[in-house]
């Protein structure tokens, strides 16, 4: 730079801070170069001989502006002194001068030719690491598994098959009822990151118990990388600016004042995209309810759905809130593990909620659910058809088929047979059943019949004798014979921990289990409280508790310091809170300190333990008195509905029809009467465990997780976690940003941010640093270390750091290659269909390429086919900044030809990509609609406002794509040696 003449007013633009805009010399001394930035009101001093600055010059044809504004298109350029002097015509074809010293200050130079020109030249190694850029983002755009890459999840079918199925519709309203332990909040994640990260929605609202608000925010959080806002009441204050004292009053008195006036103050629920609650929090607050009404939301989800108390003649308020937000939002997700076992009428007011015009009456919906039996018989005689390799359809089952098949259908599976094979015809058939006929839209529940990878369970029983003086507590009402130490308090006024013989029992067995991780779970949280004191304080046990009077993080670091497997608590003593949502698969001994009466819950205690992810046996722990309620409800619950040992769908349902008679058995004295009860619910179990095979359940099974297309989707994902693409590329991308990588262990790698960085902040990297694996194993047993996917938000915020900026948009390098003369020039050039559309369109999956490449050389000719991108790259070298900026200078006239004729090259083909473009989203959507349309006409499970907006859809896909241009990205120009 030392050889470049400075002359005070010459313009030249910073190559490290562009956005200054145009600068002008102010003063050259001292070896010291001085620029005024006036767009900027920056001024900047740099070293004479190494400024990293670029001589800014104009050529005859382009068109500048003066700072007051007069815009003139140049005609003809002086030089006097060293500075430029611009002559041109006005708009009005007025000659008009502008002395480069006087030009506005305000420009950019962003585009390709624009930078190149200017002397912005980056290094080639840039320019092809946004080649990849665009390749990668396209690539993973049009990949079967986008949207379901990112989250830090296990490769299971069933959980992948419903994400997939549910995730690609538009505002999905259904409900997610997989037994307890087959991850619900896993899918129901899947299918929010997959909306978000396409574009469909754009607002969630999470509502779920008070208890299970934080285990939320940081399962978003952690396998997710979704952040919510969590709102309470002091939250909500905090963000509209009133003190949380001066709120502190009763919402209920003075509402019909008072409700307008807050409901129309800013609204704490539109300061967040995504935002997490309580239900309580609504139910309670009248004005926070307004609130989250008004909001508007995208997608709704709910969790413990089972808990929305309806029936004709009553309406929770839990109820009602839900049901109220249901209406406003356009997607929502219910998730229960119990959708029929609290009877039809409350499977009814969950499907209500869904979809209240289809699920309208309930005697209407009972009726239905009487049809389901033949053709839950069909489907299973094609099931045995089909393992049995019959060959072809029996005259039966043809005649069945045609109760539910269109004719057109029977011909294409008869056509099927013939052509391909009885097995996939049979699947065909089976597929078509389910998609036109019952809830299977709506309804997706796996049970751990179909799932694989569960551990066996099994029952220990501890029987203990009382005392001669403590003959009385058989005498007890229920209640206080189930929870003994109701018994014991009352007996001696304190200290029941030291007359309750179950407490003895269960400090010497984790005594003698000292190395076992160990839950405890009681009906309340005082009991909870009292055992953990005893146990830590009397018996040295290393305890911690978990009850509904701690605070969210209170819970959130007794569960955490449980799950220290080094360190941590040998035994967790939890209330009745710790049976619902919370996860402790890591341990495999469960104590039940007292038993529910509520079968459902049982259930809901076991499955903390019994879940995907288990390595060993279960063991269920029941320390119980002889003689007493206690011991008989053990044996109705073992014996009678064996829920110990299995998991017990129908335990609600068995429940009910028998509660009238088992709480008085349960407490009375006569054993022939209690045995004849266990007896007569056993058999009524079985028969209800056979209807259940032969009725409904089967066909929801068949439709919640379909074997092939889950595998496929699994495949995809593991293969696309296997492929070194993206380790290789993210290498490429720190090493151009200057962040240091450091070997953290095997598979993983600490990220800092280094002192040579070429931004101040990169996205998704904290001055901390960051850990990172690429190993989804590796991911799922570290949590402190970040999973890297396409989907990470470090990633696409590199990509978009990347492709929405200048970044690598030129480059000049020399090329020696034999059968290329030296000192030719060649002109790569990268172009891009660009396509303005909302991000729910999803339009990028349907441009069949990611760039539209021409390599040119001076005479015109394309090379492209002969050299790709990649080897190109390797076989390029580098050329000093000032060397290229002074060749491109020279080269400019015949450069600017070579990229007018790449782009008339390339608008040749505009055309035709933009066909092929529109063509195959004509070729998706109209099948999607027809299939939904002829779905309409045999399942009013499918709504018309999904055919709606696919139709609506297409429209806007066809006239964005009608608008859509092709686009120079970059530039690099090649020169042969």
């Amino acid at each position: 730079m030392s050889k470049v003449q400075f002359v005070i007013g010459q313009r030249w633009i910073s190559e490290a801070e562009v956005d200054l805009g145009l600068g002008i010399v102010l003063d050259v001394a001292n070896r010291r170069l001085t620029l005024s930035f006036p767009a900027a009101g920056e001024r900047r001093t740099y070293a004479l001989d190494n400024a990293p600055v670029s001589r800014v010059k104009y050529e005859v044809g382009e068109t500048v502006r003066h700072q007051d504004g007069t815009r003139i298109k140049i005609t003809k350029i002086v030089e006097q002194a060293g500075c430029l002097m611009y002559v041109g015509l006005t708009k009005d074809q007025e000659e008009f001068a502008i002395p480069e010293f006087e030009l506005d200050s305000f420009v950019q130079f962003s585009t390709p030719r624009e930078r190149l020109f200017a002397g912005q030249i980056d290094k080639h190694e840039h320019f092809f690491l946004r080649y990849q850029t665009l390749h990668y983002q396209h690539q993973h755009r049009h990949s079967p598994y986008f949207g379901l890459a990112g989250p830090r999840v296990q490769l299971l079918p069933h959980q992948l098959y419903i994400a997939g199925e549910v995730a690609q519709r538009h505002a999905p309203r259904v409900l997610l009822a997989d037994e307890v332990g087959l991850g619900k909040t896993i899918e129901a994640g899947l299918v929010l990151h997959q909306q978000l990260l396409s574009g469909r929605i754009k607002r969630a609202l999470i509502v779920v118990p008070a208890s299970l608000q934080h285990q939320w925010l940081v399962e978003m959080l952690r396998r997710f990388n979704l952040s919510f806002t969590l709102l309470d009441e002091a939250r909500c204050n905090a963000l509209v600016g009133l003190d949380s004292q001066e709120e502190s009053v009763d919402y209920v008195d003075d509402f019909e004042d008072d409700t307008e006036h807050r409901a129309n103050s800013e609204n704490p629920f539109e300061s967040a995209q995504l935002v997490l609650c309580s239900l309580d929090f609504l139910t309670d607050n009248p004005v926070r309810y307004q609130q989250a009404v008004a909001a508007g939301w995208d997608l709704l989800l709910v969790d413990e759905a089972h808990h929305l108390q309806w029936s004709p003649g009553h309406v929770s308020a839990a109820y009602a809130c839900i049901e109220g937000l249901a209406r406003v939002a356009r997607g929502l997700l219910l998730l229960t593990a119990t959708p029929e076992q609290l009877g039809l009428e409350s499977h009814f007011a969950r499907l209500r909620l869904l979809d209240p015009d289809r699920y309208y009456d309930l005697d209407a919906f009972k009726a239905e659910q009487q049809s389901y039996k033949p053709l839950n018989d069909l489907v299973q005689d094609l099931l045995q058809a089909r393992d049995a390799d019959a060959g072809t359809l029996s005259d039966s089952q043809v005649g069945a088929l045609k109760g539910y098949l269109p004719v057109g259908t029977l011909v294409q599976l008869k056509q099927q047979i013939a052509s391909d094979s009885f097995a996939s015809a049979v699947d065909t058939a089976i597929t078509c059943l389910l998609d036109r006929h019952g809830t299977g839209r709506v309804l997706f529940r796996n049970t751990r019949n179909s799932v694989s990878g569960f551990p066996g369970r099994q029952l220990h029983g501890y029987a203990l004798d009382l005392g001669d003086d403590e003959q009385a507590f058989v005498d007890q009402p229920l209640v206080a014979q189930i929870r003994a130490e109701t018994f014991w308090h009352s007996k001696t006024q304190a200290d029941w921990w030291l007359q309750d013989g179950r407490v003895t029992w269960l400090a010497d067995w984790l005594k003698q289990n000292k190395r076992k991780k160990v839950l405890v779970i009681c009906a309340s949280a005082d009991t909870a409280q009292t055992l953990e004191e005893y146990l830590r304080l009397r018996k040295g046990i290393l305890t911690s508790v978990f009850h509904e009077h701690m605070s969210l993080i209170e819970r959130d670091r007794s569960a955490a310091y449980f799950a220290d497997l080094e360190e941590g608590a040998q035994v967790l003593i939890c209330s009745e809170i710790g049976s619902e949502g919370r996860n402790f698969q890591f341990a495999q001994d469960l104590v039940l300190f007292d038993l529910p009466i509520n079968p459902d819950l049982l259930e809901q205690r076991i499955g903390r333990l019994d879940r995907i992810g288990q390595t060993g046996t279960v063991n269920i722990h029941v320390p119980f008195f002889r003689g007493t309620a206690q011991a008989r409800l053990l044996d109705w619950y073992h014996q009678g509905l064996n829920a110990f040992e299995k998991t017990c769908a129908i335990g609600q349902a068995v429940y009910s029809r028998f509660a009238d008679e088992l709480l008085p058995a349960l407490v009375g004295q006569e054993p022939q009467v209690f045995e004849a009860l266990l007896s007569t619910t056993r058999a009524h179990a079985q028969a209800l465990l056979e209807q259940l095979q032969q009725g409904r359940d089967r066909l929801l099974e068949l439709n919640s997780c379909k074997p092939q297309q889950a595998q496929q989707l699994v495949d995809a994902l593991a293969d696309n976690d296997q492929h070194p693409a993206l380790a290789n590329y993210m290498e490429s991308v720190f090493d151009c940003f200057g962040i240091d990588m450091d070997r953290h262990s095997e598979h993983s790698l600490v990220l800092h941010p280094s002192d040579h960085m070429r931004i101040e902040q990169f996205p998704g990297l904290p001055e901390s640093g960051l850990t990172i694996t690429y190993q989804r194993q590796q991911a799922l047993s570290r949590e402190d270390m970040q999973f890297l996917t396409w989907e990470h938000p470090l990633v696409r915020g590199a990509q978009d750091l990347i492709v929405l900026s200048e970044f690598g948009n030129t480059a000049f390098c020399t090329l020696k290659l034999p059968p290329l003369k030296p000192g030719n020039l060649l002109v790569e050039a990268l172009f891009v269909l660009h396509c303005p559309a909302p991000a729910e369109l999803q339009l990028s999956r349907f441009i069949p390429q990611s760039v539209i490449r021409v390599l040119l050389d001076d005479k015109g000719k394309d090379l492209s086919a002969v050299l790709n991108v990649a080897q190109l790259s390797r076989l390029v070298q580098k050329v000093p900044r000032n060397n290229a900026q002074e060749l491109v200078r020279h080269a400019r006239p015949q450069l600017t030809e070579i990229i007018h004729k790449a782009e008339q090259v390339t608008q040749a083909n505009q055309a035709g990509l933009i066909e092929n473009a529109k063509a195959a989203v004509a070729t998706h959507l109209n099948t999607e609609i027809d299939r939904l349309k002829a779905l309409a006409e045999v399942n009013p499970n499918v709504r018309q406002e999904e055919i709606q907006y696919l139709q609506e859809r297409l429209a806007a896909s066809q006239h964005f794509l009608g608008l859509a241009k092709v686009r120079l990205d970059s530039l690099r120009v090649v020169m042969t040696i």
